[in-house]
């Protein structure tokens, strides 16, 4: 089997686009899988996380994965975060550092996957952050990772994958799994009967979480929402056939065109962000003046 893929962007249209090739091959088994990337001129890099996740779901099928007629410039992108590696292609050197590498996790990699969170957030381009606001911003990301753990209950790992775009003055991180998805998790634990669309904005809501027991959930992306609103930034959320966007301009949400297993996370930081940010119980009222 030969499929084509197009260009694909941190955007509804590149979702579409992978999950199609999902959809595509979800009856294959045993048969030798093509991926064509000749029509491919742009692939944004944070976006091998839910590609490497669909990949790995086609192939643990017991499929045979090849990419071909990879261009130029995409094989470099593709090479220099390790993606390639996983398909036979040698990795290249990241002379600038603007990749965050490729990297699938078991879901008892959470010492692991909080290194990396820390080699994220020593980049140039995050913005200034209190010592008090990083500590909680790692803690916001490491929750989609426990998240896919406990919520999710995927058993097929977590990927992630992320690209700092300098002349865009902007940095993509992505995470994704291959679990339930948060449309199954929200209904089973709430009763309520929602669409996929209404369940990711249901589990962004205040203090809205399906965890039990003392500790609270739900809190990790409500304060990541807060700070990509004051950064003008953007975080987009994909589960079963909903897609959620919060950007500078509106939030909205639209249906995919065929369900997406698990969820995908995609935060994008504002690097031309000038500002210094702290948690406001660190402000103290006497030095605001």
């Amino acid at each position: 089997m030969k499929i084509s893929l197009g260009n694909i962007q941190s955007d509804l249209g590149g979702f579409n686009r992978l999950i199609t090739l999902l959809e595509q091959t979800k009856d294959c088994a045993f048969e030798d899988i093509e991926i064509d990337l000749a029509c491919v001129t742009w692939f944004e890099a944070n976006m091998c996380a839910p590609f490497g996740a669909i990949l790995y779901n086609i192939g643990r099928r017991i499929n045979s994965i090849k990419i071909t007629n990879i261009n130029p410039n995409v094989k470099a992108i593709l090479s220099k975060n390790g993606f390639l590696s996983n398909y036979g292609r040698a990795a290249m050197r990241d002379i600038y550092g603007t990749t965050i590498k490729y990297k699938r996790f078991d879901t008892k990699d959470d010492r692991f996957f909080g290194l990396y969170i820390d080699r994220l957030l020593t980049k140039s381009g995050i913005p200034r952050m209190s010592c008090g606001l990083l500590k909680k911003f790692r803690e916001s990301i490491f929750e989609i990772f426990s998240n896919a753990v406990i919520h999710s209950k995927t058993e097929l790992g977590i990927f992630s994958c992320g690209q700092e775009f300098p002349k865009k003055k902007r940095i993509d991180f992505s995470i994704a799994d291959l679990g339930i998805g948060i449309r199954q998790n929200v209904n089973k634990n709430t009763g309520y009967n929602f669409t996929a669309e209404e369940a990711i904005k249901w589990a962004l809501e205040g203090r809205n979480t399906t965890k039990r027991g003392p500790i609270p959930g739900g809190l990790g992306l409500k304060l990541l929402q807060e700070f990509i609103q004051l950064n003008k930034g953007r975080i987009q959320i994909v589960s079963d056939n909903g897609y959620w966007e919060l950007s500078p301009r509106r939030v909205w949400t639209k249906g995919l065109s065929h369900p997406c297993p698990g969820t995908v996370v995609n935060i994008e930081i504002n690097t031309a962000d000038e500002i210094s940010y702290c948690l406001s119980s660190e402000i103290n009222p006497q030095n605001i003046f």
